[in-house]
């Protein structure tokens, strides 16, 4: 999350409910990895809920961002690639 929007929650009164941050701050555009959303678009996609504290909204968002938040899609380097995934590596023949 972007410094700007970290503060603006940390300068938001609380408790605040979903409705209200989405409200005041609705429009608030979010820098995702491919593409970008509002806040208004992230909240929607959560239950309602009251936050107390500017980090409970900060999960709240971390949590409902959409695919475009994160970078490759299916890839981990812990992970082996499951068998059948659409995501793995191509067979090589020798």
């Amino acid at each position: 999350m972007t410094r700007p929007t970290q503060e603006m929650l940390a300068e938001t009164e609380y408790p605040i409910t979903t409705d209200e941050l989405i409200e005041r701050h609705g429009d608030r555009r979010i820098d995702l990895d491919d593409g970008a959303e509002t806040l208004r678009e992230i909240l929607t996609r959560t239950a309602a809920e009251t936050y107390e504290r500017p980090e409970d909204a900060e999960y709240a968002i971390y949590s409902a961002v959409s695919e475009h938040a994160i970078g490759r899609k299916g890839y981990s380097d812990r992970d082996p690639t499951p068998p059948g995934s659409p995501h793995g590596p191509d067979q090589v023949s020798f």
